[in-house]
């Protein structure tokens, strides 16, 4: 790609134009390379991503033996090319994973499409496959955040609706820490699809039985909203989801969205 392309991938459309996002930083890098050594099918080549670096990194760069392809830049393209105040002077241009589902898939197909996306020695093999559902998330630290949890406790793929945040913005890639390629995605997942590939939903409700039960586990998905708005009344209804909650000293009305879905995945790790 062309560095002034490459330039507009901080840009949803552009992402989508030219089927690449960027990964800022050196940590992230470093997980983007243990994503690509663990040669699971979804994840990209080697030779498919390209590293743009400064002098500053020249050596460390080299010494990654990564097999991605190095291309130097000065000091005012590195910062054209991040959106940070104070670039590491190390990006990477990653091709798109594909996170698109069938709005037929049925969830035996769908478990068996993520077997092949994440590799056996990815799976602990501890429990079920669960899926978790973000309806219109809006903010990219908490998304990022939440792929961090899912991450850490594995086991778990994400659904994103249509008008959500963009999981490969970078704001989002950043706060999630590199957690992002290691969780499968699913993009563009609508509501009306749902009971097509789940039986048995389960979402957060102030009147809800406790998370600490052990029904907690026994869904197939689980339903998290907007920030402001929750999951439509009209689809919880619809899907006969069962209520839960996760009980508090009562001094304020609600959880930030992040803390709520990671309590919920540590409830279900258990």
């Amino acid at each position: 790609m062309k560095l002034d392309d490459v330039k507009k991938l901080h840009q949803k459309k552009y992402r989508g134009q030219f089927g690449f996002y960027l990964v800022e930083g050196e940590h992230l890098v470093l997980e983007l390379l243990k994503a690509v050594n663990a040669h699971t099918s979804e994840k990209p080549s080697a030779e498919s991503i390209t590293l743009y670096i400064t002098d500053d990194f020249e050596q460390k760069a080299r010494a990654l033996n990564s097999g991605f392809t190095v291309v130097n830049v000065n000091q005012k393209q590195m910062s054209q090319l991040s959106d940070t105040k104070t670039p590491q002077g190390i990006i990477a241009c990653v091709p798109l994973p594909s996170c698109r589902a069938s709005s037929k898939a049925s969830a035996a197909d769908t478990l068996e499409q993520v077997s092949n996306e994440v590799s056996k020695k990815e799976l602990k093999h501890t429990g079920k496959q669960r899926y978790v559902y973000l309806h219109e998330v809006q903010d990219p630290g908490n998304l990022g955040t939440i792929i961090r949890t899912l991450a850490w406790f594995d086991n778990f793929t994400l659904l994103l609706s249509p008008s959500s945040v963009d999981p490969f913005n970078s704001k989002v890639v950043r706060s999630s820490m590199g957690a992002i390629f290691h969780v499968p995605i699913e993009l563009d997942v609508s509501l009306d699809t749902l009971q097509t590939r789940f039986n048995r939903f389960a979402y957060l409700d102030m009147a809800g039985e406790a998370v600490t039960t052990s029904s907690f586990s026994d869904f197939d998905c689980y339903l998290f909203g907007n920030e402001a708005r929750g999951v439509p009344k009209a689809a919880l209804s619809q899907f006969n989801a069962k209520a839960y909650t996760i009980a508090g000293s009562g001094k304020i009305d609600s959880l930030n969205l992040a803390s709520a879905v990671n309590m919920c995945v540590y409830e279900l790790s258990r």
